[in-house]
């Protein structure tokens, strides 16, 4: 089964979402059988890629709202992140621009495969909502890409370039294309959608769907009275 989940790396929601999947697969007894893969999706490409302002005042001017209106509404998610184990700094990040984090997902998943590239995006959200760090900055970049596992040299030449642009823009198409508006939003083997950070359960009823539809059971139908037919096995023939 293969889960591919569309989120950005400044997006708080993927990052609880990210979460409820994770207990999910957790209590899912074929989780080894389970590849998740990463998609990119840009909340914000106009976003500088060197941000000195706030993400609050930024959202707040989005959504036509004063800052004293947002900071609710995010004192809200952070105490519903908590939940799942995670501390957010929601009022310390940055509005940045996520272009080059997204290249470098695509260089790990290239070079590591999805085992790598989760790595290097734990990496990167706790480095902007746990440590308020700019992850538009390249050295921000470089740090948290070594710390997961990539080559630095090779995470340097992809910084210096537009490489993997192309699949970044990809990525964002077939968003489109499956009709997603928002961040998180999974595909379960390109056949269920589930939009949004949904609580773990929706995840498992989701994932025990999909199973079922790829691996159906069979089921036995009993003889005559609920009487076994004979059969062979590997220690014999019944009699």
């Amino acid at each position: 089964m293969r889960i591919e989940i569309w989120s950005d790396v400044v997006c708080p929601w993927c990052y609880v979402g990210k979460r409820r999947l994770e207990s999910a697969l957790g209590d899912f007894e074929h989780a080894d059988d389970v590849e998740v893969v990463y998609r990119s999706f840009e909340l914000d490409p106009t976003a500088p890629h060197h941000g000195t302002e706030l993400t609050l005042p930024s959202i707040a001017r989005k959504y036509g709202r004063s800052v004293e209106e947002m900071r609710p509404m995010m004192s809200g998610l952070m105490d519903t992140a908590a939940e799942e184990g995670l501390e957010l700094r929601l009022f310390d990040t940055l509005h940045t621009n996520t272009i080059d984090a997204h290249r470098l997902l695509h260089l790990a998943l290239a070079t590591g495969g999805p085992a790598l590239q989760r790595e290097l995006k734990e990496s990167l959200l706790a480095a902007y909502f746990t440590r308020a760090e700019d992850v538009g900055d390249h050295a921000v970049l470089r740090a948290a890409a070594t710390e997961a596992g990539l080559d630095a040299e090779r995470v340097d030449a992809v910084l210096a370039s537009d490489e993997y642009g192309d699949a970044v823009a990809a990525d964002i198409a077939q968003a489109r294309a499956y009709g997603a508006t928002g961040v998180p939003f999974f595909v379960v083997d390109q056949r269920y959608g589930i939009s949004g950070a949904q609580p773990a359960e929706a995840f498992t009823q989701v994932l025990e769907r999909a199973w079922a539809d790829t691996h159906p059971t069979i089921e036995v139908v009993a003889g005559a009275e609920g009487a076994d037919g004979a059969v062979c096995g590997p220690d014999g023939c019944a009699i």
